[in-house]
């Protein structure tokens, strides 16, 4: 079990001390690092699996990243910061394009966002 698939934060609390038992003698740091941000990280938990996941679904970012990589890598100097956000917002669009695969359960995520930011999601 992953934290993200954990049902509520006590999973997940119950499965970070399993996961610390078995881990911390080789990993202290990244074991700390847990217990240290836990209020940070714990509020994932007001949403639900469905959400969660598409949060923590990195594929795409990694994708998105990686497309900015390119970009960037035809221009080696930009004159200002502004310059390379207006590039990164440009490309964005294109890169959009190529997007196909739609985001699993994007009803029922979109539907909680409505519920929960109703001032944010705008239809």
């Amino acid at each position: 079990m992953y934290y993200d698939t954990a049902a509520d934060e006590e999973a997940a609390r119950k499965q970070l001390k399993t996961v610390t038992e078995k881990w911390s003698g080789q990993y202290p740091s990244a074991m700390n690092r847990w217990h240290d941000n836990w209020d940070a990280i714990s509020p994932i938990f007001k949403f639900s699996q469905e959400v969660r996941t598409a949060f923590y679904t990195t594929n795409a970012i990694e994708s998105l990243n990686s497309c900015y990589r390119r970009l960037n890598k035809q221009r080696s100097v930009f004159p200002s910061s502004q310059a390379l956000v207006k590039a990164l917002y440009l490309g964005t669009f294109e890169i959009a394009k190529k997007w196909t695969m739609p985001i699993r359960n994007w009803g029922k995520v979109r539907g909680e966002l409505e519920i929960m930011y109703p001032d944010r999601m705008q239809i």
